[in-house]
């Protein structure tokens, strides 16, 4: 990262790391850095080489085979040793090296040249692998708080934060310790993953918080604004807007860089310019709004954003439960909502509840399939948020008053894998239990391994997921000839969906491509508020999975480096000329966009788009 300051007032800790800072007492201007960046390598050079030489040489690994080494060379040489260890797991105490300082002298040691760098051995240090092994850096940050147009029965409303979050939610946590700040969230998550281990190179942004498109214009380009100058490495000179978008408040003030200039971007068109050679590449960026909040006006504001995905909010497609639940809309708007994104070339990520007041295990099973017999739906991802019920809403007076019931653990765990089963082989399930607190529950599951619980259920039965999720190759080596071309085609209310993936012969997901190509008059018909794509097929997303590498890194088995995005795209190409379109646009990210030059396309007003 660069040396511009950020600020931090608190001293806090999030779910992986301890960010040192101090209490505020009137001055935010203070500097914060993760915890292990002012560790002592040299001090700890001779058992840091041990640690590494015998990590780099182990013939297996897991979490136990790093605890035995690190009770072979505690820290300073002291420490109780292997005769600690009772059974295969050590509890990492004072007198031991954390991950983070691990990670901090690996790095420190390889770019002083104390010894070679090697990525195995980095991998086998990391903390959380998981977090980056679908190939990019994900990047949660919440907008501040304010109103919410829905009036949900089941969606807390704290004060102090967006809709339906919570104090205690992780993201939501380190949120509110940055103040809702953009460019302090984003700095502080690029910072976390660097010192974790992982590469950050590659960003997918999401921005939640509530319903985007309710936040004034001005906030909203601001905030995106300053999330694509913290990873650009900009300075944090910046003016806090409010969430209507008015002049700054007098609590509001300027932040200045520690070199007392400002590097900043002068507005989001220069930003974004800025994003395409920066050290933190955005290759996706995803917001969340309602259904009924989506309209031409919207979604072509969506792409001057850059936005390349949008989570809705269905949960339900049972116009009943969706009045019960006052959502507000029916299921008419969403499928409104999902055409008009869809023919947009975004990504489709829905969020579906079971539990909802007024439903039933059985109803919940006929309503999940509406997502995939529905044309008009189909999602690309989705994500299953059982209902909770939370102190304050207006579902909990229902459960108080015994009108409403929560399912059983046994029952959640049973609809949860029935639906699984029936999930195509074209969407991602990104979570299946909300990441709530236990404490926050007041009743009903509090098991946040549900998708472990219900994973086992599903092996005790022979059921299996062909979601993508459960078929990434993630960190597992692959070659080419290890590799298959497969297509999924399936039909939408405006399109014919083509899903071209890399799969190994045990069904496992190297890489996939969206490919749609309009139907009918869609074909040759302008919405007017995007022309640029009239008589145009769309490459909806393009993903290479396995754990994220730097941009330019050697490859040594992973599968971002076989040449997949560039065999997926040509392969497109073929499928859209022979389909008879003379175009092929791309939803390109700010951070692709140059990739996609190197493909032969080029660059239209909010599209690439390379002729056939």
């Amino acid at each position: 990262m660069s040396s511009a300051r950020a600020v931090q007032v608190w001293l806090f800790m999030t779910d992986e790391i301890l960010f040192d800072g101090s209490e505020a007492s009137g001055d935010r201007d203070q500097v914060w850095q993760p915890r292990g960046r002012d560790f002592d390598v040299a001090a700890h050079r001779t058992e840091l080489l041990a640690i590494f030489d015998l990590v780099r040489n182990a013939p297996a690994w897991d979490h136990h085979a790093l605890m035995r080494i690190l009770a072979q060379h505690p820290r300073g040489g002291k420490g109780p040793g292997l005769s600690s260890l009772k059974g295969p797991v050590l509890s990492v105490s004072k007198g031991y090296f954390s991950k983070i300082e691990l990670v901090a002298g690996y790095q420190q040691l390889t770019a002083a040249g104390d010894l070679p760098f090697e990525q195995s051995v980095l991998r086998r240090l990391q903390m959380k692998p998981i977090r980056t092994s679908s190939g990019v850096a994900p990047v949660t940050v919440l907008t501040r708080p304010a109103g919410c147009p829905g009036r949900c029965i089941f969606c807390p409303a704290v004060e102090g934060m967006p809709k339906s979050y919570l104090p205690n939610e992780p993201g939501a946590r380190r949120a509110a310790q940055c103040d809702f700040d953009p460019y302090l969230q984003v700095r502080t998550r690029l910072e976390t993953f660097e010192a974790m281990g992982h590469t950050a190179d590659k960003v997918e942004l999401l921005i939640l918080g509530g319903t985007w498109n309710a936040y004034a214009r001005p906030y909203r380009e601001w905030f995106v604004q300053r999330c694509l100058d913290a990873m650009n490495e900009t300075d944090d000179t910046h003016v806090i807007l409010s969430a209507g978008g008015e002049s700054p408040s007098t609590r509001d003030q300027t932040l200045r860089s520690a070199e007392g200039e400002s590097s900043g971007s002068a507005s989001l068109a220069e930003a974004q310019a800025r994003n395409e050679t920066a050290p933190h590449r955005n290759v996706g960026l995803v917001i969340e709004t309602r259904p009924d909040w989506v309209t031409p006006a919207e979604v072509r504001h969506l792409r001057q954003l850059g936005v390349t995905k949008v989570q809705l909010g269905v949960q339900s497609l049972d116009d009943r439960i969706l009045a019960l639940n006052q959502r507000g809309h029916d299921v008419a708007a969403v499928r409104r909502a999902v055409g008009l994104l869809r023919g947009a070339g975004f990504k489709l990520h829905l969020h579906w509840m079971p539990n909802l007041y007024g439903a039933t295990p059985e109803t919940d099973r006929v309503d999940f399939t509406r997502l995939w017999s529905d044309p008009a739906l189909r999602p690309d991802e989705l994500k299953i948020y059982p209902c909770s019920i939370i102190e304050g809403t207006g579902l909990y007076g229902l459960w108080q008053a015994g009108a409403y019931r929560p399912y059983t653990d046994e029952e959640l765990i049973e609809i949860v894998a029935d639906c699984k089963v029936t999930i195509p082989p074209y969407c991602r399930v990104n979570r299946v239990f909300r990441d709530i607190p236990a404490d926050d529950i007041v009743a009903g599951s509090k098991r946040s391994n549900l998708r472990q619980l219900v994973h086992q259920h599903m092996a005790a039965h022979g059921q299996t997921c062909r979601c993508i999720r459960c078929r990434e190759v993630r960190g597992a080596t692959v070659t080419e000839d290890d590799l298959r071309l497969v297509v999924h085609t399936y039909e939408t209310d405006g399109s014919q969906e083509q899903f071209l993936s890399y799969e190994t012969a045990e069904g496992k997901l190297a890489g996939f491509l969206r490919l749609s190509l309009p139907a009918g008059d869609r074909h040759f018909r302008s919405d007017g508020h995007l022309p640029e794509l009239r008589g145009a097929a769309m490459i909806r997303e393009l993903h290479v999975n396995g754990p994220a590498l730097e941009i330019g890194a050697t490859s040594s088995g992973e599968a971002q480096h076989l040449g997949l995005g560039r065999r997926l795209v040509a392969e497109a190409l073929g499928r859209a000329h022979t389909a008879g379109f003379d175009r092929l646009a791309v939803i390109s990210a700010i951070g692709t966009r140059r990739y996609y030059e190197g493909l032969g396309f080029e660059r239209g007003e909010l599209y690439m788009v390379a002729r056939l």
